[in-house]
């Protein structure tokens, strides 16, 4: 494990990427604290309002080491046209007290890492057509975009290595059924399969419960075609001596194949569980784009996307692609990392790390 970390260490591009992705979810774990407005919070005459700029230079030409932000005005009543209002200037403040919220989900507080002054609002992304703030609705989205691609895998994968592994270490009869079930299971469309359930399953179901629907969908679909690659590397495995000595020992068949066979493909299982999150990822994202996924208020990166299915909305406010760029963003860091993992543990490329 230290010479793959020596790795990516020196990969600087796989380096970054597991910053970027550490940095991500440790966003999303502390968006309650982090972001400055409730993922639901709406600012009245706020719809579709630019990203907020932090000043260091004032309108007379003053310097100032914490930045400021002016008030803004809004040009037309019935447009969301704003201009910056330089009479009105507001100092962004640290750990500020605003909506109460849960930190971790269980320690009570009111605490923001952000605010500024009293009467002053800050949007760094700018908000939506309903006055959300868009920076706050992404710290939040990524609770949910960032985790289905985690819980997923972990089911998934758990469920894969365990038939693959039974499989080809028994082979024989219970290695056809396993794998005809497999190809059966392989041959369902796991978007498709999620858009007839999402019919068959009344209108008003809740987010969470849509949440687990598509968790358990992809899930059950993506575990098939990794047991069908485990079950190849088993079959090598088995044959290898501290099997056989573990068999002559009188050892289990499951205590085999869980302590002896399963770890010894946990390198591939960690390059392929890096490689598929992103799937997941869009798999939600899909999902909630078209409306079928995580439904409003709740925030995920695919239905922020929602209003950006208007090419008219996007030439005019640009900033709702960011939850965009933060599935892009991710996306990319997770393959890259993934690639360098890839890299790192294979036998042929060690004499060079």
């Amino acid at each position: 494990m230290m010479e793959v970390l020596k790795y990516i260490k020196k990969n600087k591009l796989a380096f970054l990427s597991l910053y970027i992705l550490i940095i991500l979810y440790l966003f999303a774990i502390f968006a309650d604290f982090i972001a400055p407005y409730p993922y639901d919070y709406q600012h009245k005459n706020s719809q579709y309002h630019p990203p907020t700029r932090l000043h260091f230079i004032d309108e007379k030409g003053n310097f100032h080491i914490i930045p400021f932000v002016y008030g803004y005005k809004k040009l037309s009543p019935t447009l969301p046209v704003y201009e910056e209002d330089k009479t009105k200037k507001y100092t962004l403040r640290f750990f500020v007290k605003g909506k109460k919220h849960y930190l971790l989900g269980f320690i009570p507080t009111d605490i923001h890492l952000f605010g500024v002054e009293k009467g002053g609002k800050i949007f760094l992304l700018g908000t939506d057509k309903l006055g959300r703030d868009i920076f706050s609705r992404i710290l939040y989205g990524g609770r949910i975009s960032l985790s289905i691609g985690l819980v997923g895998v972990l089911i998934s994968f758990t469920i894969g290595a365990l038939v693959g592994g039974i499989s080809g270490y028994f082979g024989g009869t219970i290695d056809n059924i396993l794998m005809r079930v497999s190809e059966v299971v392989m041959s369902f469309p796991g978007f498709y399969l999620i858009l007839a359930l999402r019919a068959v399953f009344p209108a008003d179901i809740s987010s969470v419960e849509l949440y687990f629907l598509i968790v358990i969908v992809l899930s059950f679909i993506g575990w098939a075609g990794l047991s069908r690659v485990i079950r190849g590397m088993v079959l090598s495995i088995r044959e290898k001596e501290f099997v056989i000595a573990a068999q002559s020992y009188g050892a289990s068949s499951l205590r085999i194949i869980l302590k002896h066979i399963i770890p010894n493909t946990f390198s591939f299982l960690l390059v392929s569980a890096t490689l598929s999150i992103p799937a997941y990822i869009l798999g939600e994202s899909a999902l909630s784009v078209l409306g079928l996924g995580i439904q409003e208020p709740y925030a995920s990166w695919g239905n922020m996307l929602a209003d950006a299915r208007s090419i008219s909305v996007i030439s005019e406010y640009p900033w709702i692609l960011s939850s965009g760029v933060a599935i892009f963003i991710t996306i990319l860091a997770f393959n890259i990392l993934g690639d360098a993992l890839r890299d790192a543990l294979d036998p042929n490329l060690r004499k060079n790390l």
